[in-house]
């Protein structure tokens, strides 16, 4: 087993923009990466832009300018997955997509080392599912990044089913020397963050479709009331609704269609008219020069059952995460603070609202609605019965 130090060689797959970001960390680290992409135009520009990021750093004083050269000269360009054939750890950070992930995999085992780790950036799929169509599938691993990888701290490690036991410390290592927060995850679809923060989204639009609240109201009540530094519309507006409404879809149908991760309609239809967000100009929101978006109703007891209803759902999946196993009480924390940025922990949260309370809560809109979709966590439950506290 080849240690993953600073002398290791990181190779990453796809120059967008999470490949890119994920190749800077690495070179600030002290590596030399090979960034690698059949697209020729767009690993050209890919490079540009990893070396207009760190003249940035430098004019803020962050690093220097001999540093933001040094970091630069660090990473090499390669359009042949055959120069990948140094590295010792490979990050594949393409399109979510099963197959094209497989294919890739098998290509890259084909010309890496036999210590060489492989890893997923994938943010939904299954890593034993692309594991699987591996020679040598004990060497694969998730290492998830959250957009942008430059600047958020979190990481996710995900072992697949058929993954060597050693090569999880290590990769736990080689993050934490990248100034970066790890946190190890159970292979479930969506594995913490992208499962646990689903009612972020899904409840809001359920919210706006029963005509509760219009969408500025909304995003107002999770940003004043829950300290939210951006409400869910905005949020799925800037990560795109492509993206997300993706996301939504994979998490549903990999856990076997449970009503609880169901995507919306709404959602659909923004993702078929193109309405990606502001990439595309329109979303929730009108991103057009000239364009009038709705102000909030801001009314605080209005405001304050929209957050309380998306807050004890998104309680409700951090509860279900413990009860699977998904992660441990310390990791799901870190997951949702340092991930997606929330205000505070949902297990801290439930303590501090009363678990009781949002056990109360999410059993009234179970028996209002008659869904599945609202079914309280027997975590919460056996609390609530016992007096206990998460935390």
């Amino acid at each position: 087993m080849k240690d993953l130090g600073k002398n290791s060689i990181i190779g990453i797959v796809g120059a967008g923009a999470m490949g890119s970001g994920i190749a800077q960390v690495a070179a600030q680290s002290g590596h030399k990466v090979i960034l690698m992409d059949s697209n020729s135009e767009g690993l050209k520009k890919a490079h540009g832009k990893i070396a207009s990021d760190l003249k940035k750093l430098a004019e803020k004083g962050k690093i220097t300018e001999a540093d933001s050269l040094t970091i630069h000269g660090r990473i090499s360009v390669a359009t042949d997955i055959k120069d990948l054939s140094s590295c010792d750890l490979v990050i594949e950070a393409i399109v979510e997509d099963l197959a094209v992930k497989q294919e890739v995999f098998r290509k890259l085992e084909a010309v890496v080392h036999e210590h060489s780790i492989l890893a997923s950036n994938t943010s939904s799929l299954s890593i034993t599912s692309i594991a699987s169509g591996c020679k040598r599938p004990e060497r694969v691993v998730g290492i998830h990044f959250f957009n942008p990888a430059t600047i958020l701290p979190l990481v996710e490690i995900i072992p697949a089913l058929q993954t060597s036991p050693e090569h999880i410390p290590q990769c736990k290592a080689l993050i934490e020397s990248w100034k970066k927060v790890p946190v190890i995850a159970k292979d479930t679809p969506g594995f913490i963050v992208n499962r646990i923060a689903r009612p972020f989204y899904g409840e809001a639009i359920r919210i706006y479709e029963e005509g509760i609240a219009d969408i500025p109201t909304i995003d107002w009540a999770m940003k004043e009331i829950g300290g939210f530094k951006m409400g869910p519309f905005e949020l799925m507006d800037l990560i795109g609704n492509d993206v997300n409404y993706k996301v939504t879809e994979t998490v549903w149908t990999q856990l076997f269609y449970d009503p609880r991760y169901k995507p919306s309609l709404t959602q659909k239809r923004l993702f078929e008219a193109g309405y990606f967000g502001r990439k595309s100009g329109k979303g929730y929101y009108n991103y057009q020069e000239g364009s009038v978006n709705g102000v909030p109703e801001k009314d605080m007891e209005k405001g304050r059952k929209i957050f309380d209803r998306i807050i004890c759902m998104l309680i409700n999946e951090a509860a279900d995460a413990l009860l699977f196993n998904i992660a441990s009480k310390e990791d799901i924390e870190l997951a949702m603070t340092k991930g997606v940025n929330y205000p505070k922990g949902l297990l801290a949260w439930a303590d501090e609202l009363g678990i009781a309370n949002v056990t109360l809560l999410l059993e009234d809109l179970q028996l209002k609605y008659g869904e599945d979709r609202y079914r309280c966590s027997p975590v919460l439950k056996q609390y609530t019965n016992t007096g206990w506290t998460f935390l």
